[in-house]
């Protein structure tokens, strides 16, 4: 079967199409026909070396499709099961496996697309909105790329539980994005370079700063991201989208205010499989009811994995980017 793999990292262009034999299922763990994967920073950080992986490797870790096999000790999936995971071992890929504790039912009305494109980005924007800092009515927060994939969603989220909204966009076009998605104000970075986008976010909020950060930017705003929070708010450096955040002495966060960091990542806010399903669940509801849109900006055969890589990585992107087998 055809996987793209990597045998050295590095740029694109270290992605190639390999034959490989068609994986077996072990213990606990299903196989599934890939029908869409769904394209991630975190794949780009496997690839450049970022993060570590064992060489030769299939990228990928989120994809959608329907059960060929199942290993031992699977109970709750059968063969012809229309499932999704966030915890694909090889995604890139004509089958992939996954853990059955770390896989989800798709439900009827949401297409293999729809779900490949909502779980990985959406149970991370789920899991920042109602689990790292649990968004409120009246709450302030600061969203970065939000005209991604992942920054769509956690506008609608925030806006679900009541939040207020100031979000940053790399384009014109994107603003429109952004407020379609519910921003109360967007802030483009490119057209508003000659301002700092921390000074906007307090003037968003009388002067006092957000409650909230979510940045899976990094590097480029990391200093901004504390900057336009209220004393003794939170930054929750979720990505690396521009490069990790620099190392920086604790003392910092004392200086800006009493201030919170965590670096979260969504294996931990989905541990188990009651939490799993409970946020899958959430998502599939809000897509079902029409309160959350999922927009699937690109597509790409899978072989021109390099191209979907390249445009991610140049922000040329908006909404999820998928590759199709």
């Amino acid at each position: 079967m055809l996987a793209i793999r990597i045998h050295e990292t590095g740029g694109a262009e270290k992605l190639r199409a390999d034959e490989v034999s068609v994986p077996t299922p072990g213990a606990g763990d299903i196989r599934f026909r890939v029908e869409a994967a769904g394209l991630n920073f975190i794949d780009t950080y496997k690839r450049s070396g970022l993060y570590a992986v064992p060489l030769p490797h299939t990228l990928g870790q989120e994809a959608a499709g329907v059960v060929t096999a199942v290993g031992a000790g699977v109970a709750d999936f059968k063969i012809g099961d229309r499932v999704a995971s966030a915890s694909v071992n090889g995604a890139y890929a004509a089958e992939a496996l996954a853990p059955a504790a770390q896989t989800v039912r798709v439900p009827d009305g949401v297409n293999s697309q729809l779900a490949a494109a909502v779980l990985l980005q959406g149970m991370t924007a789920h899991y920042l909105a109602c689990a790292t800092w649990p968004l409120k009515a009246g709450d302030t927060a600061l969203v970065h790329a939000a005209a991604g994939g992942t920054g769509l969603l956690l506008v609608q989220i925030a806006k679900l539980r009541g939040a207020r909204v100031f979000a940053t966009v790399g384009s014109e076009a994107k603003v429109a994005l952004a407020r379609g998605a519910g921003a109360d104000e967007v802030f483009n970075l490119a057209a508003d370079s000659s301002k700092k986008f921390n000074e906007a976010a307090r003037a968003f909020t009388g002067g006092s700063g957000v409650d909230v950060v979510y940045d899976g930017v990094g590097k480029e705003t990391f200093e901004g991201s504390l900057a336009s929070l209220r004393p003794r708010g939170l930054l929750a450096s979720f990505g690396n989208a521009s490069g990790p955040v620099p190392p920086f002495a604790p003392l910092l966060l004392s200086q800006k205010g009493s201030l919170f960091f965590t670096r979260p990542t969504l294996a931990h806010y989905v541990a188990t499989p009651a939490e799993l399903r409970q946020r899958s669940g959430d998502l599939f509801a809000w897509i079902a009811t029409g309160e959350l849109n999922v927009r699937v900006g690109a597509t790409f055969p899978l072989t021109a994995a390099a191209d979907a890589h390249r445009a991610l990585e140049g922000r040329g992107t908006t909404g999820k980017v998928l590759l199709l087998p």
